[in-house]
């Protein structure tokens, strides 16, 4: 570190050679008090064009919206465009799309993208019978209810039952056959049961076709291929929706105990941060460890029992949905003990090695503690950039929906047959049968297929959603920074008070956010927007790298694997960078790319600490989110198991306890990390401070340091390298 030469410190040969490289620190300017409020606007330029973007995404959104309908999405269409259940239509009361043949269908992909080469027509309820036209027929002389149930599965205003097969399949007035079904996503598929290893629908093997030939369930099970699986995930969703319908106001009570926990754990560390902190990773090594010694007992319990499932394997028993079955395994129990081992053994290192710093890191904790009491608005900061989150994401939502919904109803040829000439061009229904496509391709229809358009707005709906995504990540971004630099600003403004807390502006927060808005919007949307592409480029990496799960060239996807490894190292130090870019900004006022010059050069010059006490803090307050929401999960875990007495007939009746366990633990940790990030925004805002000040001041009188007395005297005790040697 760099000291001038009336304190009688001579500088290290490292500390000279880091000046040599990266710049010597700043000289004293006896004028500045902390943050600059005398400032001018920077990167006028990104402000004007980030505007004009926002004012370009508003256009974008009531085009979106002009052209756009969501009834496109949220009711499935029949062959004629129409939408099933719309309220107003001859459809009120038939919700549910019907497919005519649905052997013709390849997969279930085609089904949801109604693109199945059959007739499909909106119904009011699925086939819960097997039937055929020609078994209707027959059964028709002697009892009129055939035809009445038969009829509402053809289409409407048909009302000849003695037309012939032949003609009825011609003119695709009725179906052929209907199979027991059940809706799924709005449309009838197929209601397939296993019984005793044997693929079933209504109890049957096999089938009439409506020509005569007898079909096994098995030609229903290739048609709708992987529908089974799909309504096992339906099945489960419904137990887990029924799940949270009777657990939501335990799992809202754990998580406004994990509020008040955590509003609680910050206002103690104020007084008591050093013994907290401590408690905190002891607590952790506790957790931890009975976590190690509860999966040996289990392990053990497991292998002793006779005739137990200790012997079989997970990939023998294969993907469950009922998750219990794996804790009945012991070969679960032992992976997460030799999980839990390792993370102890890291944990343990981490502290053996690094004991210097972590009570250094206290210091700084202290520190932020203090800062924090006295500016107590900043806790409750994260509720206005959720608020902000929350518009952001939701707008983006809207206007993918509305761009996926633009357009006109597209109709193609569908045929059977896999040489048909016309397969797939465009036609219009209402001249269809008047062509000649039905004479060269028989069974050929004229159906719905998607929506969509010939003018340039159609042509270009896939650029719009790119750059729907690609604004939406700027503005999520610049939300996140306009939170970092107002903190920031409000934090700094303690740092450089000389007599705190008397010399602390009136509203902190607030000056700074009008600061932020007012002067640095340019430079925020331009660091934003840096972030911004490396993302997008990013999910188009992880496009790529899906497309090529399939592929066999292993060059490309190695090189797929590398980007996105380079990628990800390149978006993690932009936010580092840009974090203290906001940092610096809040403080000097100046543009973007000169704060990240000089935070740049700042942390160069004080790698070592950058390096170890930065780093060591944000491993303290990791330790804090993990206690808080493990403390709360192992709470919620003990309340769903049924294992407090006290309370036991509060429980409710559940299908899956891990539902409302991982929720309460996911949230816990997500509001655990709201509160402790304005933590860390602080003391990364009190580091650079700190190095500030050493470079600026001295200690004298005529240039006295801003730090407090008991943070540069733990700070030189422990830092232990003689930056400081009494004269």
């Amino acid at each position: 570190m760099y000291i001038p030469a009336e304190t009688g410190v001579n500088e290290d040969s490292c500390s000279s050679k880091l000046h040599t490289v990266f710049g010597e620190p700043r000289n004293f300017d006896p004028s500045f008090r902390g943050p600059i409020h005398n400032r001018a606007c920077t990167d006028v330029l990104c402000c004007v064009i980030f505007v004009i973007v926002i004012l370009g995404y508003i256009a974008l959104g009531t085009v979106a919206w002009i052209h756009g309908d969501t009834r496109k999405v949220v009711y499935p269409t029949d062959s004629h465009g129409q939408f099933c259940g719309q309220q107003g239509t001859p459809n009120t009361n038939k919700a549910i799309l019907f497919y005519f043949n649905i052997l013709q269908c390849a997969n279930p992909a085609v089904l949801i993208n109604l693109q199945c080469p059959t007739t499909q027509l909106c119904v009011s309820k699925c086939p819960d019978r097997f039937a055929t036209y020609l078994d209707m027929q027959y059964n028709y002389r002697y009892n009129n209810s055939y035809w009445e149930y038969y009829r509402q599965f053809c289409k409407p205003g048909f009302d000849n039952p003695r037309k012939s097969v032949a003609h009825v399949l011609r003119d695709e007035d009725c179906p052929s056959m209907i199979v027991p079904s059940r809706p799924f996503l709005q449309r009838c598929f197929p209601d397939f049961i296993t019984r005793n290893g044997t693929l079933t629908v209504a109890n049957k093997t096999d089938f009439k076709d409506g020509l005569g030939k007898t079909r096994s369930v098995i030609d229903l099970r290739k048609a709708a291929n992987g529908i089974t699986s799909l309504l096992d995930a339906k099945e489960v969703g419904m137990k887990i929706f029924e799940d949270y319908a009777s657990s939501w106001y335990w799992i809202l009570l754990g998580l406004v105990i994990t509020m008040v926990v955590s509003l609680a754990f910050i206002l103690l560390l104020r007084f008591t941060a050093g013994v907290l902190l401590w408690l905190i990773i002891f607590g952790v090594i506790a957790v931890v460890g009975y976590g190690i010694w509860h999966c040996y007992w289990e392990f053990s319990t497991l292998r002793g029992k006779p005739h137990s499932d200790g012997d079989v394997t997970i990939s023998d028993i294969g993907f469950q949905t009922d998750f219990r079955v794996y804790l009945q395994l012991s070969q679960t129990w032992l992976i997460l003990m030799i999980s839990l081992s390792v993370i102890e053994a890291v944990i343990i290192v981490i502290l053996i090695f690094l004991r210097r710093r972590v009570r250094i890191a206290i210091a700084l904790l202290k520190e932020g503690s203090r800062a924090i009491g006295y500016i107590m608005s900043t806790l409750f900061y994260p509720i206005i950039t959720f608020v902000l989150l929350a518009i952001c994401i939701a707008y983006w939502a809207v206007i993918a929906v509305f761009l996926a919904s633009s357009g006109d109803a597209v109709y193609k040829v569908m045929s059977t047959q896999d040489k048909c000439m016309y397969a797939n061009l465009t036609c219009d229904p209402e001249k269809f049968s008047q062509t000649n496509v039905t004479m060269v391709c028989p069974g050929s229809q004229c159906t719905f297929a998607f929506y969509g358009g010939e003018s340039l707005y159609h042509h270009y709906i896939f650029v719009l959603q790119l750059c729907n995504l690609l604004v939406f990540l700027w503005l999520v971004n610049f939300t996140i920074a306009l939170g970092q630099c107002t903190l920031a600003g409000a934090f700094a403004s303690y740092y450089w008070a000389l007599r705190k807390p008397q010399d602390i502006p009136s509203c902190p927060l607030f000056s700074s956010f009008s600061r932020a808005v007012r002067y640095h919007t340019g430079s925020l949307a331009f660091g934003s927007l840096i972030l911004a592409f490396v993302q997008m480029f990013r999910i188009v990496l992880e496009y790529l790298d899906h497309k090529l799960k399939g592929a066999h060239n292993a060059f490309a996807r190695f090189l797929i694997c590398c980007l996105k490894c380079c990628f990800w190292c390149l978006e993690h130090f932009i936010k580092f960078m840009n974090r203290n870019a906001y940092i610096m900004m809040a403080i000097y006022g100046k543009s973007f790319c000169t704060s990240a010059k000089d935070a740049f050069f700042l942390l160069m010059r004080n790698v070592v600490r950058v390096a170890v006490l930065d780093k060591v803090t944000d491993f303290l307050l990791f330790l804090g989110k993990v206690l808080i929401s493990g403390s709360v999960g192992v709470l919620a875990f003990f309340f769903f198991t049924r294992k407090i007495t006290v309370i036991q007939e509060e429980v409710p009746s559940l299908n899956y306890y891990w539902v409302p366990l991982l929720t309460v633990i996911f949230g816990s940790y997500l509001i655990a990390h709201g509160f402790f990030n304005v933590y860390a925004m602080c003391v990364d805002t009190l580091f650079l401070c700190f190095c500030e000040d050493l470079e600026r001041n001295d200690g004298s009188p005529l240039k006295p340091f801003y730090m407090s007395p008991q943070l540069h005297r733990i700070l030189r005790r422990e830092q232990g390298s003689k930056l400081y040697a009494s004269s």
